[in-house]
């Protein structure tokens, strides 16, 4: 009896062993759910809206020193450049400054009507880098502008537009979620593109321009876009955020209902589902071509295009916890066929 009583305690304290040794599984999308936080959501906002950056006015010093910055953090995190290279430059033309009611220009068409007479040109730069998935055919993207309106020196006080939200906000969590696609330590089955627009301000110039000639732009299944997610329109909802998503895809709002109340996510999400998602921000260019979107966006706030849009008004619980929502719909749009 003192044998088997014996065995039966060796095998007990083996078992035990072997569960200690062994931890329960924990899924990838937790992993990345993980890997977001408010320390490096602070540190790209501080830096993207910092005065040093003249607003990131597209075409100008601090929209190129915004782009090289964006460039090393991908270059960190060992997310490869979509193309031989992070930048896609391009060009864009106006009308002479006295020629009124003209818009930037980015159409060939447009552009070579321009040339013809004065005109003024920018030189702009899209950042692309992308996480290959299993299966190359199939694409999602996500991405956020990362321009805004620079700095006017006939204003009295302060004279920049810092654009903390509108939208270093949007450019932090495209990073987040880079990062938090590599903290799965899985490949995702559809190719992932990580796009930072230039231009978005003077007219979605820089979404325009890779739609029109990205070669792979019809394996594209779905966009997500950030613009504007760090602030409160009401001080009184500060979790609150308007949801735009494509009514055609309703599993996109049972995604976030669902998402939200696993993490325990405090977002009060406004669900605006739209048969045709074809204004507002730089999913316009994806819905006009029938490519599903989401966009997460907070509402308009009383420094919205002034130079109040600074860092230490961005609500950081909100920003954070926006962007887990988004990493997990984005895991979703990468992995599974059917949405």
């Amino acid at each position: 009896m003192k044998k088997y009583l014996l065995t039966i305690a060796l095998a007990a304290l083996c078992a035990t062993g072997l569960n200690a040794a062994s931890p329960k599984k924990v899924a990838p999308e937790k992993k990345g759910v993980e890997a977001i936080n408010r320390a490096t959501a602070e540190a790209h906002i501080g830096f993207l809206a910092c005065d040093e950056l003249e607003g990131r006015e597209a075409g100008w010093k601090g929209g190129r020193i915004a782009g090289n910055y964006i460039i090393s953090c991908l270059k960190q995190m060992g997310i490869k450049p979509l193309a031989g290279d992070y930048v896609q430059p391009f060009d864009v033309y106006h009308a002479e400054r006295q020629v009124k009611g003209k818009r930037w220009q980015v159409h060939p068409d447009s552009i070579a009507a321009l040339k013809k007479v004065v005109h003024q040109k920018l030189a702009l730069r899209n950042i692309l880098g992308k996480i290959e998935g299993k299966n190359p055919n199939e694409i999602v993207i996500i991405g956020a502008h990362y321009d805004h309106l620079g700095y006017d020196p006939l204003l009295e006080g302060d004279q920049i537009y810092n654009g903390a939200d509108d939208n270093a906000s949007g450019v932090q969590a495209v990073l987040q979620v880079a990062r938090a696609f590599l903290a799965t330590g899985q490949q995702p089955e559809r190719t992932v593109i990580f796009a930072f627009w230039d231009g978005e301000e003077k007219g979605l110039l820089g979404s325009r321009y890779f739609a029109m000639n990205y070669p792979d732009i019809k394996k594209v299944k779905g966009y997500l876009n950030y613009d504007m997610i760090g602030r409160n329109n009401r001080e009184d909802q500060p979790d609150y955020f308007v949801y735009f998503y494509t009514a055609a895809h309703q599993a996109f709002g049972d995604w976030l209902k669902k998402d939200i109340e696993d993490y325990r996510l405090q977002l009060s999400p406004d669900y605006r589902a739209w048969d045709n998602p074809v204004g507002g921000s730089d999913n316009g260019t994806f819905a006009k071509l029938g490519i599903p979107i989401i966009w997460y966006h907070t509402d308009a706030h009383p420094d919205y295009h002034l130079p109040g849009d600074e860092a230490p008004k961005i609500n950081w619980m909100k920003v954070v916890d926006i962007t887990k929502a988004s990493f997990l719909a984005m895991w979703k749009l990468a992995n599974e066929k059917k949405y």
